[in-house]
């Protein structure tokens, strides 16, 4: 699986700047890209992918995106024919074409559509990749990343459980999250956080949680996806000085903590002021989040860390 050099060259035009798909050889306009109606990713969610940002015209730990997207599709048992190479072929030729010095990439396998009439065999389907990238997206809103946002604790959902779906395999199983995100924009918070089934602190709709308390910075241990950028923060404590936990984090804990934070692929690493009426910091971004994000970004400009994009001029 290859770009050519006329569909990379193809593509540095005003329309595929604000959005751009690879899809069975050839880079189009995202809004030009389709799926079957009976594909089984739109009928079942049967699907992994997995994205990964370009900063200022370099990929951020691509190398550890890709490892994860590959592992997802094993544990799904996803086969598309490609190999790492071709994946990452696919998505430096497509951000290339958009001209976009920040993105927002996504890779993504289906489980395709059924190639037996009438077969509900998920062996018979034929699987299939494709990758697509958009201007970079905020979780957070940028003003927000500065200044703090608020969280609500859904009431009325929990985290889908891990025996049910794996949450260390990206997934579009959002039925929780979507209630939850309804829940929380109806208190008038940002976003939400969801619970386990014994009161302990998952995840949100698309980042990890951090707790900050006495030196320390946990996040939990199960229910929530293996974020690179949770990765990426955990490395950073420690570079800090701070003791890092992987455990249980009761949602009690969390609401003594000193500082809330959350990590994401889209943004970062963002404060959270407020967690439904408890404010943090006197609702401005505490000093050890703030140090964490500026690492970060910091982190996102080293030569270790970054795979630089060739532009197409």
């Amino acid at each position: 699986m290859t770009i050519s050099d006329e569909n990379v060259g193809e593509g540095r035009t005003s329309d595929l700047a604000t959005g751009a798909a690879w899809m069975r050889g050839e880079i189009m306009p995202i809004a030009q890209a389709s799926i079957p109606v009976n594909d089984w990713r739109l009928i079942h969610s049967d699907i992994t992918y997995d994205v990964v940002p370009v900063w200022e015209g370099a990929f951020f730990r691509l190398e550890l995106y890709l490892d994860r997207f590959f592992r997802s599709m094993n544990s799904l048992r996803l086969n598309p024919g490609v190999t790492e190479s071709d994946v990452r072929s696919v998505l430096h030729g497509l951000v290339s074409a958009t001209g976009l010095r920040r993105a927002y990439v996504a890779m993504v396998t289906s489980r395709g559509v059924n190639m037996v009439p009438g077969s509900r065999d998920p062996r018979d389907c034929r699987n299939h990749f494709f990758a697509w990238c958009v201007p970079y997206i905020h979780v957070i809103r940028p003003d927000l990343a500065r200044s703090g946002a608020s969280v609500h604790i859904a009431r009325t959902v929990t985290r889908i459980p891990e025996t049910s779906v794996d949450s260390r395999v990206k997934n579009y199983h959002w039925g929780d999250f979507t209630k939850g995100l309804f829940e929380a924009k109806e208190a008038g918070a940002e976003t939400v956080i969801l619970l386990d089934s014994g009161g302990n602190v998952t995840e949100g709709p698309g980042f990890n949680v951090f707790a900050v308390k006495n030196n320390r910075l946990i996040t939990p241990d199960a229910s929530v996806l293996e974020g690179i950028s949770r990765q990426t923060v955990l490395e950073i404590g420690r570079d800090l000085g701070l003791q890092t936990k992987i455990r249980p984090l009761p949602l009690d804990e969390l609401l003594e903590s000193d500082e809330v934070l959350i990590t994401t692929s889209g943004g970062g690493v963002a404060p959270i002021t407020k967690v439904d009426d408890r404010v943090f910091s006197n609702d401005t971004p505490g000093e050890v989040t703030m140090s964490i994000q500026k690492r970060y970004f910091e982190w996102a400009m080293q030569p270790a860390y970054r795979t630089e994009i060739d532009y197409v001029s």
